[in-house]
């Protein structure tokens, strides 16, 4: 938590996700305001740090002042650039939604020995469960899952196919012997434009040192599946309780707890907001900006569409390989001075949008 600098990285927690990208615009605010000239546009600022744990009372408050809030366009920067040098407009995030699994078989921790292949494992049970949601083609195999999926559009599959990727280079940024995911569509198509669905945790049984021979009492998983334009959190979850329960033998319990989500978020790519986003990105780090998706989710942006009908410039001053949420999470000195100098130009940018 006490920042370091090494190098032209500031290295701390929530360096770059999102306390690094939040002071950029302060900064610039700051540096605008010591010109002595008077502010061309009216700017409120909604600053928060609860969204790691949930931000459970953000949404409430923006529905609560949605008077106060009221405006012609927001600004989010908390997602990054499309590689080094190449820095982006983001127009679009995944939605994502949340569940848990639990098996439970005996009432308690069985010997092996005594009771293995008379009694049913729960972790056995879960494995299997998990297994089948997915065939050999990496698609989702639970029921109605892309009832409402938005396919890739050719406009977007051009967009994406402009890129650079070198697939040994991702593969070996992410640590993997290979790649995989839904077949038919492109690593880009398939982070940012296609529906996930990934075990985050698995609990049951024995985790100690060396070995216990036991039938465990039971087996937990946790379950997120990131989401596309137009399918709905609360649809999802009661499709995959339904596809479990379906699948699950009777001869144990299943329990789903369904925590609910975000829907995902597309904004314009058409229109004098991004233009003057791309503009002033010009200016902060002399080159222009490409257009992207990011495959995370930022739950509040849709909270600010649905609420105050207001759209979000996603303005990401940060990379890729910042460790976010991990151990040494850096900021680019570099990026953050360009990203000053683009919050301070897009100032002037937006007011010069007739809304």
């Amino acid at each position: 938590f006490n920042p370091i600098i090494d190098g032209d990285y500031i290295i701390a927690r929530g360096a770059t996700d999102d306390k690094g990208q939040l002071l950029t615009h302060l900064k610039a605010l700051e540096a605008y305001h010591a010109t002595g000239t008077e502010f061309p546009i009216n700017v409120k600022l909604l600053i928060e740090g609860e969204e790691e744990s949930g931000a459970e009372n953000l949404a409430n408050f923006v529905k609560e002042n949605a008077e106060m809030l009221k405006a012609d366009i927001i600004v989010v920067s908390d997602s990054s650039q499309f590689d080094r040098n190449k820095p982006a407009v983001t127009y679009g995030l995944r939605g994502v939604t949340f569940v848990e699994i639990k098996i439970t078989g005996p009432d308690r921790d069985l010997h092996s020995g005594g009771f293995g292949g008379a009694v049913p494992n729960p972790v056995n049970v879960l494995a299997k469960i998990i297994g089948s949601m997915h065939d050999d083609d990496g698609k989702i195999t639970i029921d109605g899952f892309y009832d409402d999926v938005v396919e890739v559009s050719d406009w977007e599959r051009e967009q994406f196919a402009k890129l650079p990727f070198d697939e040994d280079e991702f593969r070996n940024k992410v640590g993997c012997k290979g790649l995989h995911g839904e077949k038919g569509y492109s690593v880009y198509e398939r982070l940012w434009s296609r529906p996930t669905l990934d075990v985050n945790g698995i609990k049951g049984g024995y985790q100690g040192e060396g070995g216990k021979t036991i039938i465990p009492s039971w087996a937990s998983a946790k379950i997120t599946m990131r989401l596309v334009p137009d399918q709905k959190s609360d649809d999802i979850c009661d499709k995959i309780e339904k596809y479990i329960h379906k699948i699950c033998p009777d001869y144990v319990d299943c329990e789903i707890t369904k925590h609910g989500g975000a829907a995902a978020v597309v904004v314009p790519t058409d229109g004098p907001w991004l233009d003057a986003a791309g503009k002033a990105i010009k200016t902060g780090f002399g080159i222009e900006p490409v257009f992207i998706k990011e495959g995370g989710s930022i739950p509040i942006v849709g909270t600010f569409k649905n609420v105050l009908g207001v759209d979000t410039l996603l303005l990401g001053w940060g990379q890729n390989d910042d460790n976010a949420h991990s151990p040494n999470e850096r900021f680019s000195v570099s990026d953050f001075h360009r990203g000053c100098y683009a919050g301070l130009a897009l100032i002037d940018e937006l007011s010069r949008v007739k809304a």
